[in-house]
């Protein structure tokens, strides 16, 4: 980055900083800003976070732009609060970041060896998992996030547990689980046992998750997939009803609108 980039940067943070400030005074600011507290807007940080990978799925590098100044935004409200209440500043969480990313690349700011890179940062994250004390730490599955969305979560505590070697040497042997999963659902709902269904069908995804794992495919990515196609094909059946809608016609008749849009999106 040249310095000319970097003084922009410079500008653009100091403005969005001084603007967070304005918003937040209690006399001349805005009202709704100034009441929010981290638990009211932290909703809207996860909102803007799937909005930026949205619009990366999507390429529209035009949104990104957009919707990573809404991130950043949130970044900066947070750490408005913070200061208020004396705790951090935005300094100081851009300082955190900058100490633990060096810390944690020491192949590139010391002379760990590269071909290491993903095995020191494990190492490390458990280093400092251990510094923090936290009482879970022994664990495998120690730091990962409670607040990460359930499959992204599943994934990333069967990876934990695969580094102990508790894992399916290859894809064959959570695909056979998934079967075995999905007649246990079945089974679960013919008895009318709401509760079991539900823990049976918790077992579906995480096994599914695990699939996905072992493919080397990103769930989520899998999901918006299909929401898109769901999507789009639903979109021709209201296109392709009379005008009286879907809801006046038979289920024959949907199911026949359905398959076109299906066969109309392979073009064949």
């Amino acid at each position: 980055m040249s310095e000319v980039s970097v003084s922009r940067a410079q500008r653009g943070l100091g403005d969005l900083l001084s603007l967070m400030r304005r918003l937040r005074d209690p006399a001349s600011g805005c009202p709704w800003d100034a009441e929010q507290t981290f638990a009211t807007i932290a909703s809207y940080t996860v909102e803007e976070a799937y909005e930026v990978a949205d619009a990366i799925n999507r390429q529209n590098h035009e949104e990104l732009l957009d919707e990573l100044g809404d991130l950043l935004f949130q970044v900066v409200f947070h750490a408005r609060i913070a200061e208020e209440q004396g705790l951090f500043d935005f300094a100081d969480v851009a300082r955190a970041i900058v100490d633990k990313m060096v810390r944690r690349h020491p192949h590139v700011f010391a002379d760990a060896p590269r071909e290491l890179a993903g095995e020191n940062w494990e190492v490390i994250k458990a280093q400092e998992r251990r510094r923090k004390g936290a009482p879970e730490a022994a664990s495998a599955l120690a730091g990962i996030t409670r607040g990460l969305p359930p499959i992204k979560r599943a994934v990333a505590l069967q990876k934990r547990a695969a580094k102990t070697g508790f894992d399916w040497p290859g894809v064959t042997g959570p695909a056979a689980k998934l079967s075995t999963e999905c007649d246990e659902l079945n089974a679960a709902i013919r008895e009318g046992d709401t509760a079991a269904a539900a823990a049976e069908l918790g077992d579906v995804f995480f096994t599914a998750a695990n699939i996905a794992r072992h493919l080397r495919i990103d769930p989520d990515q899998v999901m918006m997939d299909t929401n898109a196609r769901f999507e789009s094909r639903f979109r021709a059946m209201e296109a392709n009803a009379p005008q009286a809608g879907l809801a006046a016609l038979d289920d024959d008749t949907r199911e026949r609108l359905w398959e076109a849009a299906k066969r109309d999106e392979r073009g064949s």
